[in-house]
């Protein structure tokens, strides 16, 4: 039999291939590719009242109800994550955590909220060491080890406390009619469970017997219940999120984490019960006549986001051809330029003490763009200095290409951008009451230090580990909501998200057509050109240019809405199977 561990190496070499575009859902028109995007585009669904746009069409329907019952954008999210925990469980859902950006309209205020994960109190800087070495990150994955504090429902619960309209309970009967009578496979999630790469799936009793029914892996199209979600759901409808975080349930997180056959946890009661989400301010700046928000570490979205924006700002982008090698090549910079920072400076600014203003300074980023230039030859980049004393170090964690996105607009033009995740495909393995454990620990850095400078994302007690997660909003000169957008991705959804700003922005595309842009990226290592498109024939002038570059599949999952003309225009990623709707 081959071991776990051989397995989830074969997981980090080839996890893009499984992700190749699918059979598009319902509800979406679509066209044969005018450019040579390696998959049938979508169009742009426009409405005039309201509009959400979800990974799985379950889910997108399930928050279209509740705007339609007069409920709010937060509300609809709230319907939208209880039904993609249940059809779209390889990405996120209530056993894991979420950024929020919530627009108030009325208020004409962004508001943003931190339901991250947390790290168990039981853990120490050295958590995933093994003497003085660290630990494989294919060997701290997989069980209790690797589980968070889950965040995503006390998020969810502070946003709906402040701008609910719809009563808690009201929230989840969609998710729950669903759950007991059944949801039909997606391809998608057949296709991620047939592969087989997750080995807690088919080794953890529990996970084995829900995706792998009598032995063989679920099939799409088949007719899925899940009645242990269902009484879940029904509990954090009648109680509110306590049913998760102190009752009963809490106490079957902690044994299921800390018994784990694999890597067992050390995760307590009262770490789940004092978990707290937490309002946090918004990274915002200017580019161009617009504004452009994020959200503040622990993500490093809204920082490195803004970044690239910020340094590409003098570069006469509209100058370029979106498919160019001239652009591809200054974009691949200034993300090179970004992720160095990035890796150097960004974790939870609760522990580290830096503060993110100084790596949006206008001035900085100015000095930052001198090293970019469409002629100039690609080089790795090193970490700016942003701060005067910061004694600090180089991480090493990883992030993996799953997770999920959520962009609503309600009929008062309230507005939710929220990115959600499990972290790797089906988070730790680990199954609870219907729902799986996320693994969001290893998106610490494994090193605590480097000689006698600490690295700022190490594991603590209590902490929230660095993430990649974008959620973003633009707003206009007149501070009125322009776009909303975000991804899925691991690490790649920072340039997945910018570069789709940037269509919208500079090349005067609209959200589906920015969407539908063959992908390129850089995360300060190898320029990654997106297989199967347009992007790959830009291989060898990059090269002459200097980048090392590799065609791969880019799993993008990005879900936007674009308010131009008094309408609503929304983007559904073609790589995946999420849907626009609304009225």
């Amino acid at each position: 039999m081959v071991s776990y561990k051989t397995r989830l190496r074969s997981i980090v070499l080839t996890v893009s291939l499984c992700i190749a575009p699918l059979a598009l859902a319902q509800n979406v028109e679509t066209r044969e590719p005018e450019a040579n995007t390696g998959f049938t585009q979508k169009i742009a669904f426009t409405a005039s009242e309201y509009m959400v746009v979800a990974a799985n069409p379950y889910a997108s329907w399930a928050g279209k109800n509740i705007i339609e019952k007069g409920g709010s954008a937060i509300d609809a999210a709230i319907a939208v994550q209880a039904m993609l925990t249940l059809v779209e469980p390889q990405s996120s859902g209530i056993g894991g955590g979420a950024f929020i950006l919530y627009w108030d309209n009325q208020e004409k205020k962004l508001y943003t909220i931190d339901g991250r994960e947390t790290a168990p109190a039981a853990v120490n800087a050295y958590w995933f060491m093994q003497g003085n070495k660290q630990m494989d990150w294919l060997d701290a994955v997989v069980g209790g080890k690797s589980v968070g504090v889950p965040g995503v429902l006390r998020g969810l619960e502070l946003a709906h406390d402040k701008f609910g309209k719809l009563p808690w309970n009201a929230l989840f009967g969609d998710a729950i009619k669903q759950a007991d009578e059944g949801f039909k496979v997606s391809e998608r999630l057949a296709r991620l469970v047939a592969l087989d790469y997750h080995p807690g799936l088919d080794e953890f009793p529990t996970s084995s017997t829900y995706f792998f029914p009598g032995g063989k892996p679920l099939q799409a199209g088949v007719n899925k219940t899940n009645n242990p979600l269902a009484r879940t759901l029904k509990g954090i409808a009648e109680q509110g999120a306590d049913y998760l975080y102190t009752g009963e349930l809490a106490d079957k997180i902690v044994k299921t984490v800390n018994s784990a056959p694999v890597n067992p946890g050390n995760i307590s009661k009262n770490d789940i019960s004092s978990y707290q989400a937490k309002l946090r301010q918004p990274v915002c700046g200017n580019y161009h006549d617009k504004k452009v928000c994020g959200m503040a570490p622990p993500s490093s979205g809204g920082i490195n986001v803004y970044q690239i924006l910020k340094m590409l700002e003098d570069k006469n982008l509209k100058a370029m051809s979106a498919d160019s090698a001239e652009f591809a090549n200054v974009f691949t910079q200034a993300s090179a330029l970004s992720f160095a920072d990035r890796q150097m400076y960004i974790g939870d600014t609760d522990f580290t003490n830096l503060p993110f203003a100084a790596l949006i300074n206008p001035a900085y980023l100015k000095r930052r763009a001198q090293a970019i230039n469409a002629d100039k030859p690609w080089q790795k980049a090193r970490a700016g200095k942003p701060y005067k004393d910061a004694r600090v170090t180089l991480g090493r964690s990883m992030e993996q290409p799953n997770t999920s996105h959520i962009s609503i607009i309600d009929k008062q033009g309230n507005a939710i951008s929220m990115t959600t995740s499990i972290e790797f495909m089906f988070g730790s393995g680990l199954m609870v009451e219907g729902f799986l454990l996320n693994n969001q620990l290893t998106d610490f850095s494994f090193n605590p230090s480097r000689g006698h400078e600490p690295v700022p994302n190490r594991v603590e007690p209590h902490k929230r580990p660095r993430s990649s997660m974008s959620p973003s909003m633009v707003f206009d000169k007149d501070g009125n909501l322009e776009l909303v957008v975000g991804s899925p991705g691991g690490s790649r959804i920072i340039d997945y998200v910018a570069q789709t700003i940037i269509g919208v922005l500079d090349f005067d595309m609209d959200i589906q057509q920015a969407i539908n842009m063959p992908r390129f990226t850089n995360r300060n290592d190898y320029t990654a050109l997106e297989k199967g498109t347009d992007a790959a024939r830009l291989k060898a002038p990059l090269e002459k240019l200097g980048h090392n570059v590799k065609v791969i599949d880019l799993n993008s999952g990005l879900h936007g809405i674009q308010i131009k003309d008094g309408k609503y225009i929304g983007g559904a990623d073609p790589r995946r199977e999420g849907v626009a709707v609304g009225q």
